[in-house]
């Protein structure tokens, strides 16, 4: 058995669903017999690693610090193996903007976009250039932050007069904004563990249009259909998708890939991966895994035996 970090909860906006994962991961770690150390990474966090000693560190932390390379390239100074990814396919990830540029140079559909930081609208009237952008993506429109995850931030533009409000709560979560074309459609999660792809979870939100961060973590808001109720050509094409942005992002352990099934077309489209999906109780991930027969405890094993693997590689 090892000694192993839990890494949850830090200063991101999603410390409180770091929180939730840590703690699912904590309990699982425990019932397999390891050895677990609970962290909420703070300015202690390097302190406390070395104190500590661990085997491994598990990293269930979400969006800033967590998934954007920071904290792994300080368990890699500290010299401590740790979960999920390495610095620059969490980099690469964790940038909406950077990953859909990877997609789109390497052929993988994704939605069309535009990105501008605050600088570009301050300082070079980006806003002048927002007629043009509307008429090319056509609305809805999707603006949403570069940098953060479980659909923080993202808001819906139905015309014109929406884009101005949807770009400020844009910019308060970050300084790099996303501007997409919406897909109307199926929204369709495939979950990688060890470069194996899982069964596809589709989310369906329980009357409401859009799948928000209040419909992603709370019991009842969404339903979860896993095997999605797809037809074999479309899975199949799904999961090679997923398997290809795996790839092509240098993702390592597990991850999960987020697509638009388009009803109007019946293509498929990416919109972005997650270096460390969640792990609560509502989580795609654990679903995906239940049902390929691979129970969460197992799936923790799964997860930390292959860090230690490639730490010993």
């Amino acid at each position: 058995m090892s000694r192993v970090a839990v890494l949850k909860g830090g200063r991101s906006l999603e410390r409180q669903v770091s929180l939730r994962s840590g703690a699912r991961v904590e309990d699982a770690l425990e019932r397999l017999g390891h050895d677990v150390i609970a962290i909420d990474a703070g300015a202690d966090l390097v302190e406390r690693l070395r104190a500590s000693r661990p085997d491994v560190a598990f990293v269930a932390l979400h969006g800033r610090d967590g998934e954007d390379g920071t904290v792994q390239e300080l368990l890699e100074l500290v010299g401590v193996p740790y979960t999920g990814s390495g610095v620059s396919a969490c980099i690469r990830t964790n940038d909406k903007v950077l990953a859909k540029h990877a997609m789109r140079d390497e052929g993988i559909p994704t939605p069309d976009f535009y990105s501008f930081t605050q600088t570009a609208f301050r300082e070079l009237g980006a806003a002048a250039a927002l007629p043009a952008i509307e008429e090319r993506l056509a609305f809805p429109i999707v603006v949403k932050p570069a940098g953060q995850g479980s659909a923080l931030g993202i808001k819906f533009a139905r015309t014109a007069a929406d884009v101005p409000a949807a770009l400020v709560s844009a910019f308060s979560y970050d300084d790099k904004v996303l501007l997409e074309r919406h897909v109307a459609g199926r929204d369709l999660a495939v979950s990688v563990l060890d470069g194996e792809v899982l069964p596809i979870v589709e989310a369906v939100p329980v009357g409401e249009e859009f799948y928000d961060f209040e419909a992603r973590y709370q019991i009842g808001r969404t339903d979860f259909v896993c095997p999605a109720d797809l037809p074999e050509a479309i899975s199949s094409a799904a999961q090679d998708l997923a398997l290809r942005v795996f790839s092509l992002l240098g993702l390592a352990g597990f991850a999960r890939v987020d697509l638009m099934l388009e009803r109007e077309t019946g293509r498929l489209y990416v919109l972005e991966a997650n270096s460390i999906p969640g792990l609560t109780e509502t989580s795609l991930l654990p679903q995906a895994a239940d049902a390929a027969g691979i129970g969460f405890d197992a799936l923790i094993e799964r997860i930390v035996d292959g860090a230690l693997g490639r730490a010993a590689a």
